[in-house]
């Protein structure tokens, strides 16, 4: 029998903290314990596991005694605050937010692309950037076989990557719209129903953002190369869930689209879809609960000999963040 571990989801509340939920559930993890912990407001309030009602706990600095394993969701700030003192009592914390990932001696994961790195933590592990999981699981496999000199990304973000209240505004202001009214914003910085514009994240002194950066940064060290070229423009759009990339691969040699298609048909965590003759490709509609990222319309760059273009839709909260979070704590497991 395999052991079982004493888990706590720090911020169990948010939309996040409900995939990882029913995750654990689904994919039978071995809970010896289950803890919810959340911000002093959620205290005392209960949530569904397992037919269960489990009480949601204020975080504080009890609350990791007696855990093996933090799976943490609730913000780069919380973060900063909470998982040194959960790694100081003695627990493994697999972190969602910004925070640890780019700190040297933090492996950053994604299970299908770079499982062996888990062997090199100190206590933390690192959950990439929705945008990076989503596209490193379309772009690993090829370069497996021919590597990547230069990456140009282009995404689609929907309201998911701001977490539930982000979801609800949307809703709320379409409604508005279609009655007439002026939508409120609270979350976003504009409107985003019936609207789109660059990713609200702080933008540096070479015009990029945040968001963006996470995406060249992460995309390298997770590939374990300094060496490709990497660009990104990410943008909001008003889609309520899962996310959507225009990807364009430049390789030193040209690299055939179906070849290309017959790689990503066999690689983990990937559904090629394609359907050219009704002109059906991946959408966020139906990548919505997904466990894989599809990926399709796979081609010929027309414009350089040695390119290639693919377009994906992934799941933000699910294989963007829960899932990819889960299925590190799984390796953790095999690898005790």
């Amino acid at each position: 029998m395999p052991p079982s571990y004493r888990v706590a989801i720090l911020g169990a509340t948010g939309a996040v903290g409900a995939e990882l939920l029913e995750l654990l559930a689904s994919r039978h993890f071995p809970l010896a314990d289950l803890k919810l912990l959340a911000s002093p407001r959620s205290a005392g309030t209960t949530i569904p596991f397992a037919g269960e009602n489990l009480p949601v706990e204020a975080v504080g600095d009890r609350s990791f005694n007696g855990v093996d394993l933090v799976l943490a969701s609730a913000g780069g700030s919380i973060s900063k605050i909470w998982v040194p003192k959960a790694v100081a009592a003695g627990a493994i914390a697999i972190d969602n937010s910004s925070a640890f990932r780019m700190e040297p001696n933090v492996p950053l994961i994604v299970p299908e692309v770079n499982p062996e790195a888990i062997a090199t933590h100190q206590g933390i592990i690192a959950n990439p950037n929705c945008t990076t999981i989503l596209m490193t699981l379309a772009v690993w496999p090829l370069h497996q076989v021919q590597p990547v000199q230069r990456i140009v990304a282009a995404t689609y973000q929907s309201a998911s990557g701001a977490g539930a209240r982000a979801m609800a505004e949307v809703e709320e202001q379409a409604r508005a719209i279609l009655q007439g009214k002026t939508p409120k914003t609270e979350i976003f910085p504009y409107p985003l129903a019936f609207n789109l514009f660059p990713h609200n994240t702080k933008i540096n002194d070479l015009g990029y953002c945040e968001e963006e950066m996470k995406m060249v940064n992460e995309t390298r060290k997770i590939f374990g190369t300094q060496n490709i070229r990497i660009t990104a423009t990410c943008v909001r759009v008003p889609v309520l869930r899962a996310h959507s990339e225009a990807i364009n691969l430049e390789f030193a040699q040209p690299f055939s689209p179906i070849k290309a298609k017959e790689i990503l048909s066999q690689a983990p965590g990937v559904k090629v879809v394609e359907d050219w003759e009704n002109n059906y490709f991946p959408m966020p509609i139906d990548a919505s609960g997904k466990d894989d990222v599809l990926v399709g319309r796979i081609r010929q760059d027309i414009s350089h000999p040695c390119g290639l273009e693919l377009w994906l839709s992934g799941d933000q909260i699910r294989k963007g963040a829960a899932l990819n979070a889960v299925q590190i704590a799984e390796l953790l497991t095999v690898n005790k």
